[in-house]
């Protein structure tokens, strides 16, 4: 088939049920349960896998012995399938909301930081304007989450973009670094000390993020770069109440920037320990999609955290 038949058929027969077949194949990697998902019959869904493929002129799926795995090819239809979807859940959205006031969901991630200080504070400003609006909130690592807005799975992320080939898609809008600090709880064995060095450290029982998140790499290059071994007792978790817990009722330290704990700093509850970690974290800032619209929910949401951020980050200079 020519690339011009190829793309009269995309634009002319191209279907949901395609769509959907698609994402179901990702999520489920056999044709039988994505045929299920997607109520269709597995010859139906095996024809339409065929149509694609005949269209497009590529493999979209290797056929394995227990199920099938997307190609390149397949994985990116997969995520761009994801996104039609959303973008046509989201009309539907927009139209319901243009009929009955501003109302309708819009969905946020966030990193630690802003989680705790910038993401409540819009919220509560959205709350005030536009009470009726929904607002579902996930707090993960910047790569989980930038792959989920590029899904349409979300409409607005508070972090960074670490995926250079992503950046295309994608606008940035910087609101400030994260210098992170070695917290502890008040009255720990090493908080009264100010001559204290990496070796004790390594000794402490550390609160880690998830492998292959920018602070864990940096927290592991901070000791390699010493000749040391990484803190052989450890903790590993992003989540902010059990963080609190650990820190409060334990001797565990844990690498944090001060906005995340600082109710638990004023109430005396934890305390920084006196020993410059120099790791700070690349600027963060409010991620969203290139050429694509937002709901007037999510565009709402957007702006009661750029003026949440006005009030917050002293050197942020919200677009024109």
């Amino acid at each position: 088939m020519t690339d011009s038949s190829s793309d009269r058929f995309v634009r002319s027969h191209l279907k949901t049920r395609h769509l959907v077949l698609l994402v179901e194949l990702g999520r489920h990697g056999s044709i039988a349960h994505a045929a299920q998902a997607a109520n269709l019959t597995q010859p139906g869904a095996s024809k339409l896998l065929g149509e694609l493929e005949h269209a497009l002129g590529v493999q979209l799926f290797e056929r394995l012995s227990r199920g099938v795995a997307p190609t390149w090819y397949g994985k990116v239809l997969i995520r761009r399938a994801g996104a039609a979807l959303a973008e046509m859940d989201a009309a539907h959205q927009e139209v319901m909301e243009l009929l009955s006031g501003l109302r309708g969901r819009v969905g946020i991630g966030t990193v630690l930081a802003p989680a705790t200080g910038l993401v409540p504070k819009a919220i509560n400003l959205l709350k005030s304007r536009h009470s009726r609006v929904h607002v579902s909130v996930s707090m993960s690592t910047s790569k989980a989450l930038v792959e989920r807005l590029r899904s349409g799975e979300l409409d607005l992320v508070v972090g960074r973009i670490l995926d250079t080939a992503a950046a295309d898609e994608l606008n940035f809008e910087p609101l400030t670094d994260e210098p992170h600090l070695l917290i502890a709880r008040a009255g720990h064995p090493l908080a009264g000390r100010t001559d204290l060095q990496l070796e004790e450290l390594m000794e402490q029982c550390w609160i880690l993020p998830p492998a292959g998140s920018i602070l864990r790499d940096r927290l592991t290059a901070l000791f390699l770069s010493h000749g040391l071994e990484q803190p052989a007792e450890t903790v590993e978790t992003l989540d902010l109440p059990v963080v609190a817990s650990l820190l409060t009722s334990s001797d565990m330290i844990v690498a944090l920037p001060s906005d995340a704990v600082q109710p638990y700093l004023e109430a005396g509850l934890m305390t920084v320990l006196p020993f410059d970690l120099g790791v700070s974290m690349d600027s963060f800032g409010i991620v969203t999609r290139k050429r694509h619209q937002l709901s007037p929910g999510a565009d709402a949401m957007l702006l009661a955290l750029r003026d949440a951020a006005a009030g917050i980050y002293p050197h942020y200079r919200r677009p024109a």
